[in-house]
Formats: C-alpha cells, structure tokens, sequence
C-alpha cells in the first residue's frame, strides 16, 4: 500500500512564478540537491518535459525512475505519475500552486510512494518527511532567489 503525505509552504512570488521554476524540470539538478541527473524523453505540444527519468539520491544510494508529466490543470497544478523505477512501485505527486492573501503563493506538495522492497515504517516515514520538507524548501529558495 502507498503511503502518502502533504506539506504546505508559502512562497513570496505569483503562483505562474513558483509554477515556471517547478515546470522547469530540466534545470532540477541546479537546486534540488538529490537530484543528480535529468533526461528528458518526451515533450508535449507546448514543449514541456513529459516523460522524464532521474537519477537522485534515495535511503543512501542512487536510485533512478521515469515520470510522466500532467500539466492539465496548468499552471495552478503540476502533476506527475511514476512510469518506471528501480526501488519504487509509484512516486505519484502533485504540486498545486494558489494565490494566498496578501500576495504570494500557497504552495501544496502531495506525494504518494510505494517502494518495491519493505522497509521499517519509522525510516520510510523519516525519509518520506525529508523528501517532502527538502522540496518544498528548495524550491521555494529557488524561486525567491531567482526574482
């Protein structure tokens, strides 16, 4: 069974701004410091990454997977899907980008994993929470020090 989290941040930038920096999966590498490598695949009619396959740091080894890519609801919703991957059976996620009062943007990260070998709860739930926390705060880094 996936476990599944949510964590919340605000961001002091429009959420088109926050949605280009996450949309922007090619440059992860430069900011998301697991992630080692990006390989683009496929891109949809407007040129934006679909399938995509990462190298990252993962439970203190390299682990690669392949995501495919939804901008349907774009640019309040960036969502992903796993398509393949070496330690995880999904790795499905969302952020979702909304206008917050006073200005900024209230970011949600929504992330669904499902690895393919048992592990503690207590490690997955620990690893779970640094990867969630690491994104949303790398992110928002990137995005408020890039203007």
């Amino acid at each position: 069974m996936a476990e599944q989290a949510t964590e919340h941040t605000s961001v002091t930038a429009a959420p088109e701004r926050c949605f280009a920096v996450a949309a922007d999966i090619e440059r992860y590498p430069e900011w998301a410091a697991d992630i080692k490598e990006v390989t683009v695949h496929e891109r949809d009619e407007q040129g934006r990454p679909a399938l995509v396959s990462f190298r990252a740091a993962a439970f203190g080894r390299s682990t690669s997977y392949t995501l495919a890519y939804d901008y349907g609801e774009a640019p309040r919703v960036l969502a992903w899907r796993l398509t393949r991957g070496d330690i995880t059976t999904k790795l499905d996620g969302t952020y979702i980008f909304d206008a917050a009062d006073g200005g900024g943007t209230d970011v949600t990260y929504h992330l669904e994993v499902e690895l393919r070998v048992p592990i503690p709860g207590f490690i997955k739930m620990r690893a779970q929470s640094r990867i969630m926390a690491t994104a949303l705060r790398e992110l928002k880094a990137r995005v408020e020090s890039a203007g």
